[in-house]
Formats: structure tokens, sequence, C-alpha cells
């Protein structure tokens, strides 16, 4: 699969995942948003969780588990928006492992389709 974001192909698993991570940036997130997730529209609350997926993958090397991730989240934006309900508001294709790590651009986690 492949998307065309300012005239360049980006080459997609079929499953949606970035094939070369380095590519990515915020304009191919709000492709894979509108394209793979069917969120036609990233919100500010979106832009948060994106930014902190890929700022934990920064400091620990690999996507973040959704439990140490969600304390993450209470930590930085507090306890109404640190739930997976809250997430799933969000990204209800596929939530935090399935939605917002494909479109922060991170690599699919160990066991995810």
């Amino acid at each position: 699969m492949e998307i065309e974001v300012n005239g360049k192909n980006i080459q997609l698993s079929e499953a949606g995942w970035m094939e070369d991570l380095s590519e990515w940036n915020e304009d191919i997130a709000v492709k894979i948003a509108a394209e793979v997730e069917d969120i036609p529209e990233l919100s500010e609350e979106h832009w948060d969780i994106i930014k902190l997926t890929r700022s934990a993958f920064e400091d620990l090397n690999q996507v973040a588990e959704p439990r140490k991730f969600m304390k993450m989240m209470k930590a930085e934006f507090g306890k109404d928006r640190s739930t997976n309900k809250y997430i799933f508001s969000l990204f209800p294709k596929g939530g935090l492992i399935k939605s917002a790590n494909k479109i922060a651009g991170l690599p699919r986690p160990k066991g995810c389709s």
C-alpha cells in the first residue's frame, strides 16, 4: 500500500504501518489518519497523544506498552485524559496500539497486526 503526501509516495504495509519510519512528518500523520484510520481531522487532543507516543519512543527506544503509556498520560494530561476509553474516543479503530502509534509513524508493536 502507498499514500501520496506532498508529491511523494510513502510506502505502507498492508495494515498501514510506515515502511520507512524516517520519512514521518505531520503531513504524513494527517494522511494516515484520514486514509488508513478513518479520522478525517486530527484535533489538538489527537496531537497531544501522537507527540507523547513519539516522545516515549525516543526516550525508551521502543513503543511504550499501554499501561506505562497511561501513567505517562496521567502525569502529562491528568486523570480524565489518561484512560483507554478516552484514547478509543479519539482513535476508535484501534486505540493506542494500532491507531495512535501508526499515525505517529512508530514501528508496529510485537504481536500487533
